[in-house]
């Protein structure tokens, strides 16, 4: 297949890096601050130490061997659905931020669970937006489910599937009869984190193991930062990440050989003036190309970031930092690219920042598209046709492949009189236009009031476990 690709670290590479793996796993080990997960360690035959669990060369090994290379996620109640494989790339929202813009005034707010439907069910509607988070962690959400009510509220808006951060794996099962109630069990991911350096604690674990147990795809994804959580070296946090992930895979599969696992690419880069980390860096969407770069060697499905940024607000650095993502992020051919929207570093959300997501996706899956050579694409019969000095406006060869071609919604390709008579709105103001028609319309889903109600009883029965 001819198509656009970048690939840093080639198998040479991937093989020394994975060799420094099977070396750090072995002589440093990692730290399992969860009792169950040492246990589960020392039965599967690792060397345990306390907290400190040492792996061998074979176990890791096998456990790569027994990871599914593909696995489907299906969606509620429509046709499309994610192949959770190493090879087609799909986009999508992200999770837990605190703020979002207010869709009438435009101010910097809290998240509620209203705008966790909000933007699901905008996400709904948006061809580019293959699976949805929830952009938010709402402040008016019960404290006792405040992991399961966001759920609810997606499931409400969209029929996507989900892919979800809970507190831990023991609300897991609650997820799947939600799912089921309605239309679709198999139609969410979770994703975990390790914690950087080296260990795995008891909300990662909880949920690695209950995700194996029911064969519900696990994203596990590191964040190690360069020069604080990881050396200041790129290729380094790269062999810290790689490390956890692995040895996180290692229990996933001694749990249930063949659940499945997807490969997180997460790495940072701190900036050693400020101390904080931000996103849009060079060395952090550097270290996770390289990240994926691993996951394509293991033959693992990935996970990284794309049109996401650092800015404030809905600025110029907003959108050159979410289309530089949104490139860079498609180049490393992972296989979700979430994050789609976020702003201020992960901390702010917002309807118009997926909206223009979702049309930057557009324009790299038309970038990342296969160009063929054969017969049909070379057109030379077409080519010989209209000869020298022709054109090929009025050929039915045009008219048949005109819509092949990506065409903007809030870009301008207009000449500038076209623009000025249109009123010389800007790139926010016609994303603004947009999201107001969007929202305005009527939705393309709404969940039935039978189904909520199961929904609102599975949601009462968690409330009222966790607090007695």
């Amino acid at each position: 297949m001819y198509a656009a690709s970048v690939r840093v670290w080639d198998g040479s590479a991937c093989r020394r890096v994975h060799e420094a793996t099977l070396r750090l796993l072995a002589d440093v080990g990692v730290d399992v601050r969860y009792p169950e997960g040492v246990g589960l360690f020392a039965e599967l035959g690792a060397h345990v130490d306390g907290v400190r669990v040492r792996l061998s060369a074979e176990l890791i090994e096998e456990a790569l061997r027994t990871a599914p290379r593909s696995w489907t996620l299906r969606s509620r109640g429509r046709d499309d659905t994610v192949d959770l494989s190493d090879g087609p790339s799909y986009y999508g929202t992200g999770s837990d931020c605190l703020y979002t813009r207010d869709l009438a005034s435009g101010e910097r707010r809290r998240v509620r669970l209203a705008d966790v439907e909000s933007m699901a069910a905008l996400s709904e509607k948006l061809p580019n937006i293959d699976f949805v988070m929830s952009m938010g962690l709402p402040e008016d959400a019960p404290h006792a489910i405040d992991d399961l009510a966001p759920v609810a509220a997606m499931m409400a808006g969209t029929r996507k599937p989900l892919i979800v951060a809970p507190r831990d794996g023991e609300v897991l099962d609650a997820m799947v009869e939600m799912a089921d109630a309605c239309g679709e069990a198999a139609s969410f991911a979770i994703y975990a984190m390790p914690s950087p350096p080296l260990m795995h604690d008891r909300d990662a674990l909880s949920k690695l193991v209950r995700c194996a147990e029911l064969e519900i795809p696990l994203i596990y994804a590191p964040a190690p930062s360069q020069g604080s959580t990881a050396p200041r070296s790129v290729s380094a946090a790269v062999l810290v990440g790689n490390a956890e992930v692995l040895s996180g895979l290692v229990l996933h599969q001694y749990v249930r050989p063949g659940a499945p696992f997807v490969y997180g690419a997460g790495a940072g880069a701190m900036d050693l003036r400020t101390a904080l980390d931000p996103y849009v860096v060079p060395e952090g969407f550097l270290a996770q190309q390289l990240g994926c770069d691993m996951a394509h060697h293991y033959g693992l499905p990935s996970f990284n970031y794309a049109a996401c940024a650092d800015s404030k607000c809905l600025d110029e650095q907003w959108a050159a930092e979410a289309a530089l993502t949104t490139v860079t992020g498609a180049f490393s051919g992972a296989t979700l690219l979430h994050d789609v929207g976020y702003l201020e570093s992960g901390l702010q959300s917002s309807h118009e920042s997926i909206v223009f997501g979702d049309e930057l996706a557009g324009w790299t899956r038309a970038y990342m598209r296969e160009a063929k050579v054969d017969d049909d694409a070379l057109a030379l019969d077409e080519i010989a046709a209209v000869g020298p000095g022709g054109n090929h406006l009025a050929r039915k060869y045009t008219r048949r492949h005109g819509h092949d071609y990506w065409r903007p919604e809030a870009i301008d390709h207009n000449v500038y009189d076209r623009w000025e008579s249109a009123g010389a709105r800007t790139l926010g103001d016609r994303l603004r236009q947009r999201v107001a028609e969007l929202v305005a319309a009527p939705r393309d889903f709404s969940l039935e009031q039978t189904v909520w109600e199961k929904v609102e009883a599975i949601l009462a029965a968690v409330a009222a476990e966790r607090t007695t």
